[in-house]
């Protein structure tokens, strides 16, 4: 018996011309590769355009195949890149622009403020590349959480505190041992600022030039810049050294942003970004938020 050929039907021209599709292609495809040396689970979205007006479709297993040369090594720009070329090689004739976009989260282990603790942190992330007759497109998204402390919130608790000081001691003659038991007792400090969990979404747009991929740099500043990181595990020693950071960096939204927006400023390998902070009020039932950028389209 003679083998019939398989039929390839998206191969198949069209009877008339379509129009152009700007991405045809897979979502959610799963990847495993590395980054700064650690295991990222990845979810890939993978695709082309179709510029031709006469094709029918695209070679799909095309693009997943050539998302091997990624599998379990560093994921870095010039292999991101490489594979870019290879599904427009793939697809010649049909697609002038290459699309791979990567989801994933970091897990980076950080270390107590002051105890010899240490616990893992998760940062979610999303890497999107284009190559086009332009040439090389590189975004990259970061997501950090933080605590903010109103410094609003701050200054109204520390005059409560302050007319409680005069309540009490109004017409008394005071030593040193009867201030530090004030202080220490809980009718003296009767109101506390207000924080909250508050979260940093940076898009940034990389050269795509770069070798490696700058995340932990990225976060490590960006950390330094805001001052009071979320923590894992810790001891009281550590919950105290927290309270203080949050004290020092009493922060509005608007301050953070800007804070953000100078860190990112001073760090190489950006041509530009975008970012946003968003504050979790525990006053009201609503978000604050503030953006800012820079030489962003």
């Amino acid at each position: 018996m003679t083998a019939l050929t398989l039929p390839d039907i998206a191969a198949q021209s069209n009877a008339q011309n379509q129009p152009r599709l700007d991405f045809v292609g897979m979502q959610q495809i799963a990847l495993p590769v590395l980054l700064d040396g650690k295991p990222l689970d990845c979810r890939v979205d993978a695709g082309v355009s179709l510029d031709n007006p006469g094709a029918r479709g695209i070679h799909m297993s095309r693009l997943y195949l050539a998302l091997e040369a990624l599998e379990q090594r560093e994921l870095s720009l010039p292999a991101i890149e490489a594979v870019l070329h290879q599904f427009l090689q793939s697809h010649e004739g049909l697609s002038q622009q290459a699309h791979l976009n990567l989801r994933g989260e970091l897990l980076l282990k950080r270390p107590a403020l002051v105890s010899p603790l240490a616990g893992w942190k998760g940062y979610p992330l999303e890497l999107n590349t284009r190559l086009d007759a332009a040439g090389f497109h590189v975004e990259l998204q970061l997501t950090l959480g933080y605590s903010s402390t109103c410094p609003c919130s701050a200054a109204l608790a520390r005059q409560l505190i302050q007319q409680q000081f005069v309540d009490d001691f109004a017409g008394i003659s005071l030593d040193h041992a009867d201030i530090i038991a004030w202080l220490g007792g809980t009718s003296g400090i009767l109101a506390t600022p207000h924080s909250q969990r508050s979260e940093a979404r940076l898009r940034l747009c990389l050269d795509p030039k770069l070798q490696r991929l700058p995340v932990r740099q990225l976060l490590n500043n960006a950390e330094a810049a805001l001052g009071t990181a979320l923590q894992t595990a810790v001891k009281r020693a550590d919950e105290q050294a927290f309270a203080l950071a949050n004290g020092q960096n009493l922060m509005f939204c608007e301050d953070a942003a800007r804070r953000l927006h100078q860190c990112l400023r001073e760090q190489d390998g950006l041509l530009g970004f975008n970012l946003e902070v968003v504050h979790a009020e525990s006053l009201h039932a609503h978000d604050a938020v503030a953006r800012s950028s820079w030489n962003w389209r």
